[in-house]
């Protein structure tokens, strides 16, 4: 077979991979989110098994020790090298990790924290991390320290009223924040 021939064989081979990765992005709901490497250590968040919702995030922690001190009480931003491009009418949501909250007190100061559609390449997402412990916590270059969740988001039309009507009134339970005690 001549060299010509392969070639037109390994391009087909390609437009038929490609044609069956576009199906594939099509499929389950899921959206292609492209993610760009801002520093060479960064790591592309990942699912770290079929059916999580979060996928992780990874610390970049562009020093000499590699590492980062979070102390207690006490928060610091981690970077994460990496920019997303998300699609129109989505946001990615930054959540904890629960075995971070959980074994070490560590949580992200604007639970959910959100990164909208408009933060776009360059613009790295970062992570507020906070230590509610009274440890130190390390934190080292490649860390799974936060989860993102990829939500959609429906736009609210603002309505100014001049006066509340029964049908409104009817569902107010009255009391106000933390009416209904904990018990």
């Amino acid at each position: 077979m001549d060299l010509y021939k392969q070639a037109q064989r390994f391009n087909n081979r390609i437009k038929r991979i490609e044609k069956n990765i576009e199906e594939l992005k099509k499929s389950n709901n899921n959206l292609v989110l492209k993610c760009k490497k801002l520093h060479p250590d960064a790591i592309i968040p990942k699912y770290q098994n079929e059916g999580d919702a979060g996928f992780d995030f990874y610390a970049l922690v562009d020093n000499n020790l590699k590492y980062v001190v979070v102390d207690p009480k006490n928060q610091i931003i981690i970077r994460t090298g990496i920019s997303c491009t998300i699609p129109k009418g989505y946001e990615i949501q930054i959540r904890p990790r629960s075995g971070l909250a959980y074994k070490n007190q560590i949580t992200i100061t604007n639970s959910p924290g959100t990164v909208d559609s408009g933060y776009v390449i360059p613009n790295e997402i970062k992570i507020i991390v906070y230590n509610l412990s009274n440890k130190n916590f390390f934190i080292k270059n490649g860390d799974r320290i936060a989860q993102g969740v990829l939500s959609d988001v429906k736009k609210a039309i603002f309505e100014e009223i001049f006066e509340i009507i029964e049908e409104d009134n009817s569902r107010n339970r009255g009391g106000g924040f933390g009416n209904t005690g904990i018990s």
